[in-house]
């Protein structure tokens, strides 16, 4: 029986959706260098990915921007994770989440803070997770050009502050974060 680590990426950025993942991985033979996803290089990223999927079993879930905006940036997080568990083709018998709160899951969770840190099997969902909405973000760059989705993947940097003010929000930022209300605020006010 199995118990899966579960964390997500993109609940801080302006744009684009929040990605959760659920992994198991063997209890022998589990890739070297598990880490905080925010702590690796996109290069260890993708290679742990890709050796974490070799070895594990891997779901993803998405909560869209829509759902976002109408839930909430922690519920969209906890329906992500939960359509993340949703798609394992196993169900675990418990679930390790990073953070402070988890979501509504079919089998006893553990919340760690950290987890993503100090937990191996939340840092491989962490990993997962990261490099599967860097993937989104920079596939979701080429259809909205000019707001430099491949660079900063939707976090609200100076030059992404800069594509709001000269181009308004586009379909997928967040209407519901304060930088993208005042964005269009100051559209329709000049």
């Amino acid at each position: 029986m199995a118990i899966c680590g579960i964390d997500e990426a993109g609940r801080g950025p302006l744009a684009g959706p929040v990605v959760a993942a659920a992994v198991i991985l063997p209890a022998k033979g589990r890739p070297k260098g598990l880490d905080d996803s925010k702590q690796l290089t996109a290069e260890a990223r993708e290679e742990l990915a890709v050796k974490i999927r070799a070895v594990g079993i891997v779901a993803v879930g998405v909560a869209s921007v829509e759902e976002i905006d109408t839930l909430n940036i922690l519920r969209a997080s906890h329906l992500a994770m939960r359509r993340a568990f949703d798609a394992l083709p196993q169900t675990p018998i418990a679930a390790l989440v990073d953070g402070n709160m988890s979501p509504d899951l079919p089998c006893p969770v553990e919340w760690v803070i950290d987890g993503d840190v100090i937990v191996p099997l939340v840092s491989a969902a962490s990993i997962i997770a990261k490099v599967e909405r860097d993937r989104m973000m920079n596939e979701l760059c080429a259809q909205f050009p000019g707001y430099a989705f491949s660079k900063h993947k939707g976090y609200s940097t100076p030059e992404h502050q800069d594509a709001l003010k000269r181009l308004g929000p586009c379909a997928i930022h967040r209407r519901s974060f304060k930088p993208v209300q005042l964005a269009m605020e100051m559209r329709l006010a000049g």
